[in-house]
């Protein structure tokens, strides 16, 4: 009897990409059963996220199709949402792809790309409301599915995002089995997670370290849904 065919996943990454957005989830994908993960960049070669140094990606262009695409997301987003390139390889492979997922602020990636039009769409809290920009609805949750497209919250919602995705692929007992292997058990020191539980001194402190960057960004996102309104 013939093997079955290997799921295919590929994480997109893109320079200035947050590495636990992608980390976390690979920890949980690589563990489903018949994985094959790869992990690419435009370029290929090596990307710095955070200081660490990811090497030996594959190019996007050479990866012929995949199962399930993954955006990450990051401070790099602001320019990989104006990198025309990039987004050319992730609407390439989005098209024939099972799964269409991002983590963090790689929703807004997608929605660049045109990819998030009438979707309902999750991503970081500080920048949730830029995903209306690209037609689609920003949604709160930690994990939002809609249709094929499954989008996760910010940075360590990836974990819960992967365990969902699992549960859909494989079923929930394997997604409880991958979880249990990683002991993944979350019992956070402090409520300061969420804008809503956080104190409003931590709050103001997060949202004016943000700050400094939101308008660039907002006006990334401006102008890549725009492109997407004349294209249109």
């Amino acid at each position: 009897m013939s093997k079955p065919a290997p799921f295919h996943i590929v994480f997109a990454l893109f320079p200035g990409v947050t590495h636990l957005d992608f980390t976390g989830p690979h920890q949980i994908l690589a563990r489903l059963p018949g994985a094959q993960v790869t992990v690419a960049s435009e370029a290929g070669g090596e990307i710095e996220a955070d200081g660490l140094v990811f090497a030996r990606l594959a190019r996007l262009a050479e990866v012929e199709r995949c199962d399930l695409l993954c955006v990450p997301g990051g401070f790099g987003t602001t320019q990989a949402m104006a990198d025309q390139a990039f987004l050319d390889q992730i609407r390439r492979l989005a098209a024939d792809a099972r799964y269409v997922t991002s983590v963090c602020t790689g929703s807004l990636v997608l929605g660049a790309a045109g990819l998030l039009r009438g979707k309902r769409a999750a991503c970081h809290w500080a920048w949730r409301d830029q995903l209306a920009l690209f037609g689609a609805t920003p949604d709160p949750a930690r994990v939002a599915r809609d249709g094929n497209v499954f989008t996760g919250g910010g940075v360590t919602a990836g974990i819960d995002f992967a365990l969902t995705i699992v549960a859909d692929i494989a079923g929930e007992e394997t997604a409880q089995a991958i979880q249990l292997a990683v002991e993944y058990a979350p019992d956070p020191p402090f409520h300061a997670g969420r804008p809503e539980t956080a104190p409003p001194a931590v709050l103001e402190r997060i949202t004016a370290l943000y700050g400094r960057g939101m308008d660039e960004r907002w006006a990334a996102a401006r102008k890549a849904g725009e492109a997407l309104a004349v294209g249109a």
